[in-house]
C-alpha cells in the first residue's frame, strides 16, 4: 500500500488481495495471492522445489564431512548449508502457509516475522550471493596472485568471510523484514513500504548489490582466472619434458581445474536463474504503478527457486571427492561368486 504507514504493526491490516500481490520486496512472496487460487498451487509447487532442495544439499554435506573436504574448502561446505538452511526455512514457509494458519495480535504477529514470511529463508538466500563472490575471489587469489596467497591469505581471513556472509545476509533481510512485515486479514505478508521512494531506493540497491556486483564479480575473477590458467598451462608444457611432473604436481593440477570448472558451473548457473527475478523484482520496486503478477513473474520466480536444487548436484557430478562418496551410498548389486577373490569384486 504506497504511501501508507501504519502505527501499530500487531494489528492485522484490512486490504484487498490486488493491493498486496502488486508490491514486492527483494524476493516475490509465495503466499501472496493469485487470481483463480492458483497460488496454492504454486506454493505446492514451491514447497516441493523446497523440500529437494534441502534433500540434495543436506546429502552433499554430508558427503563433503564424509570426505573430509569441509575442511580442505570450508567456502564450499559454507555455500552449501547456506543453501540447504534457505531451502529448508522456504519448505517450512510454504508448509505453514498451505496449513491456513489464521494470524492475530501480537503472538501472530511474531510468528509471520519469525516464520511464515521469505525472511528466514531470504536471510541465508544473501548469505549464499556473499558466499559466492568470497568463492570467487579466493579462486582467484589462489590462481592469480598464488605466491601473495601462500604468505599472506589465513584461515582466520577464510572464516571471517563465512561468518560475514551468514551475518550480512540476515541482518539485510531482518531490517527490510521488520520494517515491511505486516498481518493482513489474518495471512502473513512481506511487502508494506512506507513511501514509494523508500521502495525504489532499496529495489536499485538490492538489485545492485546482490546482482550487478556479484556478476561482475564473477565475470572479472573467472575471466582473469581462463586467461593465468591457459598461459600457466602453455608455459609448463613448454618447459617441461616427458614425465617432468610429478604425480603431487599432476593431482593438484587436476584438483584445481576440478574446483574452477565446478565454481564457474554454479556461477553460470547463477546467471541463468537469477537473471529474469532479479530484472522483474527491479521492474516491480521502481515503477510508479502497480504491476500485476504475470506467468512471466511466476516463471522468473520458479528459475530462481530452481537454483538453489540444481547448485548442489554440479558439485556431486564436479567435485570428485564428493562423487566418491555419493557412490559409495549407492547399493552395490555386484555380489561376489565363488571361487573369485576378494580383488575382483
Amino acid at each position: 500500500m504506497q504511501g501508507s504507514t501504519f502505527e501499530d504493526p500487531f494489528e492485522p491490516v484490512t486490504t484487498t488481495a490486488t493491493e498486496i500481490s502488486n508490491q514486492t520486496v527483494g524476493r516475490i512472496n509465495v503466499s501472496l495471492p493469485l487470481p483463480g487460487g492458483a497460488d496454492v498451487y504454486v506454493q505446492r509447487a514451491v514447497a516441493v522445489i523446497a523440500f529437494v532442495g534441502t534433500a540434495a544439499n543436506g546429502l552433499i554435506l554430508y558427503a563433503l564431512l564424509a570426505s573430509k573436504q569441509h575442511k580442505k574448502h570450508p567456502l564450499i561446505f559454507n555455500q552449501n548449508l547456506l543453501d540447504f538452511v534457505s531451502c529448508f526455512f522456504l519448505a517450512v514457509m510454504t508448509s505453514v502457509h498451505l496449513s491456513d494458519v489464521y494470524l492475530s495480535g501480537t503472538s501472530g504477529y511474531w510468528l509471520c516475522l519469525l516464520l511464515l514470511n521469505d525472511g528466514c529463508s531470504w536471510g541465508p538466500f544473501l548469505g549464499s550471493l556473499i558466499n559466492l563472490a568470497a568463492i570467487t575471489i579466493e579462486r582467484y587469489l589462489k590462481v592469480v596472485h598464488s605466491v601473495w596467497t601462500k604468505k599472506k591469505l589465513r584461515n582466520w581471513m577464510i572464516y571471517m568471510a563465512m561468518a560475514f556472509a551468514w551475518i550480512g545476509g540476515s541482518v539485510t533481510a531482518a531490517v527490510v523484514m521488520i520494517h515491511t512485515t505486516r498481518v493482513v486479514n489474518g495471512n502473513c505478508f512481506a511487502i508494506f513500504w512506507k513511501s514509494h521512494s523508500g521502495r525504489m531506493a532499496f529495489g536499485i540497491w538490492y538489485f545492485l548489490s546482490f546482482y550487478v556486483v556479484i556478476l561482475t564479480i564473477l565475470f572479472c575473477c573467472y575471466g582473469r582466472i581462463l586467461m593465468v590458467a591457459r598461459l600457466q598451462t602453455s608455459v609448463m608444457v613448454a618447459h617441461s619434458g616427458p614425465g617432468s611432473m610429478t604425480t603431487a604436481q599432476i593431482q593438484s593440477n587436476k584438483i584445481q581445474i576440478s574446483i574452477i570448472k565446478t565454481m564457474m558451473l554454479v556461477s553460470l548457473l547463477f546467471v541463468v536463474t537469477y537473471t529474469p527475478i532479479f530484472v522483474q523484482i527491479l521492474i516491480r520496486n521502481v515503477s510508479l504503478k502497480p504491476i500485476p503478477r504475470t506467468n512471466a513473474l511466476l516463471a522468473a520466480m520458479f528459475m530462481g527457486y530452481l537454483y538453489n536444487c540444481i547448485n548442489p548436484f554440479i558439485y556431486a557430478t564436479k567435485f570428485d571427492p564428493v562423487k566418491r562418496v555419493l557412490l559409495h551410498l549407492i547399493p552395490c548389486k555386484k555380489t561376489t561368486q565363488p571361487g573369485e577373490s576378494a580383488g575382483m569384486t
